[in-house]
């Protein structure tokens, strides 16, 4: 996915009053302020109430649901192969925001995880903290990607390196 496809889905969304926060690669990238590797798709951080707003607004431009895995995420993909993916965030009755995992678990956010702030293509967007970023990145076994974005973020925020990681990243190429 480019970065201009980015810009433009967001907009669209942001036109429609949707509240959109960027996760996954082009998070990492966006708090950069820079692209640093091809991104095979968008992922973001979306209200689960806004789910049937989402889906409608996104079908003006073609895109269908692809995946349903609802209240965790859903993805939409268009006839062009552009594809995000939406993962789904609610209060719970403290205020916190939890993404209800798809065995049922919540993951509670961080308190202002929804307030980073990063660029794309010299554009301000919204986007998940740092720390958020990297906390995300962790429970899995780490693709090269995976490696890529967390080697960044410990470099560029100075943030400790996951339990996982550990070992794995080490200078950059």
């Amino acid at each position: 996915m480019k970065s201009e496809d980015v810009l433009q889905i967001v907009t669209w969304l942001e036109r429609a009053e949707i509240p959109v926060w960027l996760d996954g690669g082009w998070g990492v990238d966006a708090l950069l302020s820079q692209q640093t590797r091809s991104h095979s798709d968008l992922d973001l951080v979306v209200r689960l109430e806004d789910a049937g707003q989402i889906e409608q607004t996104l079908a003006i431009y073609q895109f269908a649901i692809i995946l349903n895995e609802l209240p965790t995420r859903f993805v939409m993909k268009d006839a062009n192969c552009r594809s995000v993916d939406f993962h789904t965030v609610q209060q719970d009755s403290s205020g916190q925001l939890i993404q209800v995992l798809q065995d049922g678990t919540p993951f509670h956010y961080p308190q202002d995880s929804l307030a980073g702030q990063g660029r794309i293509d010299g554009n301000v967007i919204s986007c998940i903290t740092p720390e958020v970023q990297m906390l995300c990145h962790t429970g899995y076994n780490p693709q090269a990607k995976d490696i890529h974005d967390v080697r960044l973020l410990q470099q560029y925020f100075n943030l400790p390196l996951p339990e996982e990681y550990v070992g794995v990243v080490t200078g950059f190429e």
